[in-house]
């Protein structure tokens, strides 16, 4: 590491510098792969810094997912909110729905910063866990989701309500398998596309849930 690297590290305050690599662990190495030990060592600080700021380590791990799920929370109520306004005294469209749901994560996910990239991976492991994902994705996330299943109500008032939960459930899936960026598309294409290339992966999901969600909530229209 240069003089001017190492000097912009130190820079970044002792507890931001413990929840960054705590992130970064546990995004590549799970809740139960990582240590405090190895946490306090990549952030560069003392052992029990991190137990001062956030106490054991289920704590931090809290307080890693806490952290950006109200940026990301905040920005697709925007778009939600935005959604239900455009439509005026319609129902929403579904595909508007879904845009609102996804358009924020896309942007997010597209940009440079390394820290929501690890976020997201980290996302991806919770929401695929049994341990836990119902406990930390319902606790951070439920309240959202069940504002957007409520327009998704609205825009397919005759739809068996199962069917429109099987689709966010398959939208969640999606999702998941997008955060995680396995590489695996990349080999399956032979490098003809990639899963980090996120621009085209949100792009191509909106019309595809849409669509899947119209077909199993309106199937004589299908």
């Amino acid at each position: 590491m240069t003089l001017s690297a190492k000097n912009t590290v130190n820079s970044v305050p002792r507890k931001i510098r413990i929840l960054n690599s705590a992130e970064a662990l546990f995004s590549q190495f799970g809740y139960d792969g990582v240590t405090i030990r190895q946490i306090t060592k990549r952030a560069g600080v003392d052992l029990a810094l991190a137990n001062y700021h956030f106490g054991p380590k289920r704590d931090l791990f809290n307080a890693v997912l806490d952290r950006r799920a109200e940026v990301l929370n905040a920005a697709r109520q925007k778009a939600l909110d935005e959604c239900l306004d455009n439509a005026g005294e319609n129902p929403p469209t579904v595909e508007a729905i879904i845009d609102a749901y996804l358009r924020p994560l896309g942007e997010i996910h597209g940009s440079a910063d390394e820290g929501w990239k690890h976020y997201f991976a980290l996302i991806a492991y919770v929401n695929s866990s049994h341990e836990y994902g119902r406990e930390y994705m319902t606790q951070f996330f439920n309240p959202l989701v069940e504002r957007f299943i409520e327009a998704l109500r609205m825009a397919l008032p005759h739809a068996d309500i199962k069917a429109i939960y099987w689709g966010y459930h398959y939208l969640s899936g999606a999702l998941t398998l997008t955060f995680a960026d396995t590489g695996r598309l990349d080999v399956l294409s032979d490098g003809k596309t990639s899963s980090s290339d996120t621009v085209t992966g949100y792009a191509h999901m909106s019309p595809f849930i849409a669509a899947g969600i119209r077909a199993i909530c309106e199937p004589e229209r299908a």
